[in-house]
């Protein structure tokens, strides 16, 4: 028998102040039985970051052609592809080429710096590519806040990201490794 997704119910409101964008979210997250925690509430974060009433998640780790989470406008086409993990050249050009916006979050900061070195001269050709990386501290930090039922309060300004809930407060500065 397969086992089956671990369903999170998240209520966020999300100021960001960069972009003037203010939103109250419900939103619902399947943890596929081979995602940690870790990485589910990263994919939370990467909407948290670009909050918009559509950007969505996707089926990402039972479908090889979607992202993590899209944004999709009225013709279907693709406005934002967000992308966690270490993805190879292939996956990168298709996301690059079919998508106007692509973000990136890296993670596992030993296997990322690795990554980068490797791959920094092909990542400068994706003009549409932009770049985040989550340290191994602030992810489990991150983490730590995972429950069944969240309630958050996020705060975006200057490239620090305050979230919290009923008990816990973060401070969160990921590194942008590339800026679109």
């Amino acid at each position: 028998m397969a086992l089956k997704a671990t369903i999170y119910k998240a209520a966020v409101n999300v100021a960001d102040l960069d972009r003037n964008r203010f939103l109250d979210a419900n939103l619902t997250l399947a943890c596929h039985p081979s995602e940690t925690q870790q990485r589910m509430m990263l994919r939370l974060l990467a909407w948290i970051l670009y909050a918009d009433e559509r950007l969505v998640f996707t089926r990402g780790l039972c479908a090889d052609e979607e992202p993590d989470l899209w944004l999709r406008n009225d013709h279907m086409g693709i406005e934002w592809w967000i992308e966690l993990g270490l993805p190879e050249e292939k996956r990168l050009k298709k996301a690059c080429s079919q998508s106007a916006q692509v973000a990136l979050f890296t993670y596992n900061s030993r296997a990322a710096q690795v990554w980068r070195q490797q791959n920094q001269a092909l990542l400068a050709k994706f003009t549409n590519l932009t770049i985040w990386n989550i340290n191994d501290e602030q992810l489990s930090q991150l983490s730590a806040l995972a429950e069944r039922n969240m309630s958050l309060q996020a705060t975006y300004q200057d490239g620090i990201l305050w979230l919290s809930d009923a008990e816990r407060h973060l401070e969160l500065q990921l590194a942008v490794w590339q800026s679109a």
